[in-house]
């Protein structure tokens, strides 16, 4: 419950000592003992009247029925979605690294790509020479 280690406990003691005293630190000591052992059998009746109460109410039958769903195959279900998922994935992967690799008809990017051909011009209009 409390995160104290070794050490904290020590000072504890030590202060506890200093402030109470040695001569009633025993019996605080003790004390403190019985009020821990109260508490601790308070939290385990506490325990114990909620684990009747969910006894009471169904809760451990509705337990039982949850897990014993198995028999519907929604375990051989999820097992199958998951498979699925996984090829599906798989075969992603495979085409997209297919798709990254080149091929035979992309020619490779050190090769000279041949210029582009020249479209034909059209003919323009000539002009007429007027002479006036």
């Amino acid at each position: 419950m409390f995160d104290i280690g070794g050490l904290e406990l020590i000072v504890i003691g030590i202060v506890a000592l200093i402030v109470v005293g040695p001569k009633d630190l025993p019996g605080m000591f003790r004390t403190a003992g019985k009020f821990m052992g109260r508490m601790r059998g308070m939290a385990r009746e506490f325990q114990r009247s909620m684990e009747d109460a969910a006894d009471q109410s169904g809760l451990k039958e509705a337990t039982k029925d949850l897990r014993g769903m198995n028999d519907l195959g929604l375990n051989s279900a999820t097992k199958s979605a998951q498979n699925f998922a996984k090829d599906f994935m798989d075969n992603k992967t495979a085409a997209k690294a297919e798709a990254d690799t080149p091929t035979a008809k992309t020619p490779a990017p050190d090769a000279p790509t041949p210029a582009p051909e020249a479209a034909p011009a059209e003919a323009a209009p000539a002009k007429q020479a007027t002479d006036n």
